[in-house]
């Protein structure tokens, strides 16, 4: 398309759910538009692969009885992936056994519903109401699961409770300020990361009224009174191509332009919100957001579908294209259980706890994403293996006695080298 006197690119997706003998495809403009099109490219989206997870590894056997280690037999499991898995949950959902269980076998990572937005913090003011955030995240600290920070503000008017929106702009300022000392001096150094301002290609409510560099210096405080937190932009549908207000060009720039005025923006949150998702599409996006050299992260996935099966291939296409791009570090589903999700048909299990296609899916992948190995220990008292980033269990079989160890795969572009003593 021609416009402004420069060539621009024009990207869509579809779905087909079984193989034409044809395809014809229009392109249609506003009334009075002429279009000129120099070239169109159509191409299927396949699976990737994951090698990128992966890192070879060497097991060095040593002990006092080294000659009785060689030719001993050996089983190695991964216990869990180093990627970031996660899900959204909220105070009422840990009072379920059967959830709780779910979310403890499958997630490594959690991100509460609403507990910690300002609305529920605070929602009328000066009367603050924490314990349920308190309970969420003593619930994850017990249970060994990391937790994101969401969020600190929200961009958009119709997310801010009323008091708020109707301070003047000194007022205004004040609670600002007030909001951003009172949440992360009171969590300093519990979540690992925050959303700092959500959804600013979306919104404008703080910028309209205190001026351009307010979301700035929210990035600039939430550093200074947490600086072991990493502070993440986080916006929707920048990876499906059908927001022109949010674009993958139109998100470098907001966060180069952030830069510029000090911000100390750590990560990029996708959130995920999407239906019929086209590999390509997600994949080309995430080329373009990697140049900013920040990790990407899938902050609020769900795939909405009513047919459970097109709904657990969509699952698959994104997970699949986000756990294979370099760039992305984590995955967070914006729920999982029926009745607790923020979109319809987007559950992986239902309300009385049966897991649906969709859920089905989700496991296969994780079991996937696992790796194994059995076999013998070398003359050189080594095995080696190929294997995703996590941690693992090996158990040595000699003549003599049982040994059973735990080791980390973490990342590394060399071979890992680990000694295992006896």
């Amino acid at each position: 398309m021609v416009s402004k006197e420069r060539w621009e690119m024009l990207e869509g997706s579809f779905t087909l759910t079984s193989m034409p003998k044809c395809a014809i495809f229009y392109l249609e403009g506003p009334v009075g538009v002429d279009l000129l099109i120099d070239s169109v490219v159509v191409s299927c989206s396949d699976v990737e692969h994951c090698e990128i997870r992966k890192r070879d590894v060497i097991l060095k056997f040593s002990g006092s009885e080294n000659e009785g280690i060689v030719g001993a037999s050996l089983k190695i499991k991964q216990i869990d992936n180093g990627f970031a898995f996660g899900a959204c949950i909220s105070r009422s959902n840990i009072e379920n056994e059967d959830f709780v269980d779910f979310f403890l076998k499958n997630f490594n990572w959690a991100v509460f519903g609403n507990e910690l937005k300002w609305y529920h913090t605070e929602l009328q003011q000066g009367k603050f109401n924490y314990k349920d955030a308190d309970e969420l995240l003593d619930f994850c600290h017990k249970h060994g699961k990391q937790t994101r920070g969401h969020c600190v503000f929200w961009e958009v008017e119709d997310a801010i409770q009323p008091w708020v929106r109707s301070l003047d702009s000194n007022d205004l300022m004040v609670a600002v300020q007030n909001r951003i000392r009172g949440l992360l001096s009171r969590y300093r150094g519990k979540f690992r990361h925050y959303d700092v301002n959500n959804e600013m290609l979306h919104g404008s409510f703080y910028q309209d009224r205190l001026g351009t560099d307010i979301r700035a210096y929210m990035f600039r405080e939430a550093h200074q009174l947490d600086p072991s937190a990493i502070l993440f932009v986080n916006d929707y549908n920048v990876e499906d191509g059908c927001d022109s207000k949010s674009t993958p060009e139109k998100y470098i720039q907001q966060i180069l332009d952030l830069q510029e005025q000090g911000a100390p923006i750590g990560g990029i949150g996708i959130q995920g919100h999407i239906s019929h998702p086209v590999g390509e599409i997600i994949c080309d996006a995430l080329d373009k957001l990697a140049i900013l050299d920040l990790p990407i992260w899938f902050t609020e996935l769900d795939v909405s579908a009513e047919n459970e099966y097109i709904r657990a291939d969509d699952l698959e296409v994104i997970l699949r294209e986000a756990f294979a791009h370099p760039a992305v570090e984590g995955i967070l589903l914006w729920g999982f259980w029926e009745l607790f999700t923020c979109r319809d048909h987007s559950h992986l299990v239902d309300a009385e706890g049966n897991i649906n296609e969709a859920g089905k899916r989700y496991l296969a992948l994780r079991q996937e994403w696992l790796s194994h190995a059995d076999g013998n220990i070398d003359t050189q008292g080594e095995f080696r293996f190929s294997g995703y980033h996590g941690t693992y269990t090996v158990d040595i079989a000699t003549a003599s006695k049982s040994i059973s160890r735990s080791f980390i795969v973490d990342k590394g572009d060399s071979p890992l080298v680990l000694t295992i003593d006896e």
